[in-house]
Formats: structure tokens, C-alpha cells, sequence
């Protein structure tokens, strides 16, 4: 049954609004500030920001992304995380419907681009995300009953466990921290949303990102690996297709 429009208007504009309240998680949790007080505020001049200029997407337009008062530049990633999360909010309300499973993969959503860009930026993943996402994770797992709050319970404990497992052998191969804790912590969080088959997907998916991606240029410059990016993109697209990267997978396997 196809989703009023009307639902995904609202969807879309509730998803602008979070996507403006994880501007200030992304800005605030790394360094370890308050993301309720003080208010919204130029990060330069400091100069409170006004409800009709803290309008998500609309605001940084029509003040042609600089602060009203000391015209300073504003970043372009406010606008771009509210589109993106509003987007997001969106496409689950439009794919699912008006369900628990599109808010789910909508919050899911939320968490795995905070982390991403958090992780990009800080090469941290704070707990408010992990921890916080968890609960947030098993608590939708109830739409599925005692069942679906058990799969959930397995699947992060799954996930916490593999990435441990990494985390260890990497530091025992290398002689050296091989993975930060928030990965874990990350994965922990990603099982409860996506079941333990999920999490292997995502730890897989996520390591051949990384590889195509990041390893070559790590090797070039030396640079860290915010290996959290590429476990959100892995675990975004298991979310959405991991019935089917599973069966593909098996079939492979199994051959013709």
C-alpha cells in the first residue's frame, strides 16, 4: 500500500529537524560540551542563533551559509547532515511505511551518519552514539515480541564479540592497538539493529571498504583509518539489502 504523501512530508521534515539536532551531537560530544546548553550559537562570534535562523536546510540558504551577525562562513556539513537525514527519514517512511521498521531504520539511520561523520572528523566514536543507540535498538526490537528482542540481544553480543576477537588479533599480530574501542562499542550497537548475520555482513562489507578505500591512501600519507565510516555504510546497506547479500552469498557458495 503506497505511503500518503502527507506522511512523507512530515517524515521528511521530522528527519531535517534531528538532522539539526546531530549537527550539534557531531560538534559537541567529541569534545566532551553539553549538546542542551547553552543554546544554539555562532561556534565563532558567538552569537545566539534565532529560531528563524535555525531553520534546517532553509535558514543556512537564505543567509547564503554565514552567520547574520559576523558574517563568518557556516560550514556546508549542516546543511548537507539535515539533507541527508531527512532524506533518509524519508525513503524509511516511503519503504515501510507508517511502521515501527521505518522509524527503526530511520533512528538506525540517524546513528550510523552521526558516527560517520563524527568518525571522519574526531576519529572517535562516542558513546552517546553506542551505548545510547543500543538501548535505542533493543527497545524497537520489541515490534518483533520476546523473539525479536532476543535476536537483538544475540546479534549484539555477536557483534561485540567478533570485533573484540579483531581487535585482539590485530594487536597481537602487530604489536599495536589494531582498533579503538568505539568500533567495538559500534558493532555492539549494529548487532541489536541488524541480528548476528548482519553483523558479519557489516564487519565484512565494512573491511572491503575500507580496503578499496582507505588503505591505499594510508599507505601513500600514513593517515589514520576512521574504520567507523566504513562500518556505517556496511551496516546501512545491510539494513536495507541484507536478505539479499545473504542469499546471493549462499548461492555463490553453493554454486549452479
Amino acid at each position: 500500500m503506497p505511503t500518503e504523501p502527507y506522511v512523507l512530508v512530515v517524515a521528511g521534515a521530522l528527519g531535517a529537524m534531528v538532522g539539526s539536532f546531530l549537527n550539534v551531537c557531531i560538534l559537541r560530544l567529541p569534545a566532551d560540551q553539553s549538546i542542551l546548553h547553552p543554546p544554539s550559537h555562532c561556534p565563532r562570534c558567538r552569537a545566539p542563533v534565532s529560531w528563524h535562523d535555525n531553520i534546517p536546510i532553509v535558514s543556512w540558504i537564505v543567509l547564503r551559509g554565514k552567520c547574520r551577525k559576523c558574517r563568518e562562513p557556516i560550514s556546508l556539513q549542516y546543511p548537507l547532515v539535515e539533507a541527508v537525514t531527512a532524506a533518509m527519514w524519508l525513503a524509511a517512511a516511503w519503504h515501510y511505511g507508517l511502521t515501527l521498521t521505518a522509524l527503526t531504520g530511520a533512528a538506525f539511520g540517524t546513528l550510523l551518519l552521526g558516527i560517520a561523520v563524527t568518525d571522519a572528523r574526531h576519529y572517535m566514536i562516542p558513546d552517546e552514539y553506542t551505548w545510547g543507540g543500543l538501548g535505542v535498538g533493543l527497545l524497537l526490537a520489541l515490534r518483533g515480541g520476546v523473539q525479536g528482542l532476543i535476536a537483538a540481544v544475540v546479534g549484539a553480543a555477536v557483534g561485540f564479540v567478533s570485533l573484540y576477537v579483531v581487535a585482539w588479533a590485530g594487536e597481537k599480530a602487530f604489536g599495536r592497538e589494531a582498533m579503538g574501542g568505539g568500533d567495538i562499542k559500534m558493532m555492539t550497537m549494529v548487532g541489536a539493529f541488524v541480528g548476528w548475520k548482519g553483523v558479519l555482513i557489516t564487519i565484512f562489507g565494512g573491511a572491503l571498504l575500507g580496503t578499496l578505500v582507505f588503505v591505499p591512501l594510508t599507505i601513500k600519507r600514513k593517515r589514520l583509518v576512521p574504520f567507523g565510516v566504513f562500518l556505517a555504510a556496511a551496516a546501512a546497506l545491510t539494513f536495507v539489502f541484507g536478505e539479499q547479500i545473504l542469499s546471493w552469498y549462499l548461492g555463490f557458495v553453493r554454486g549452479p
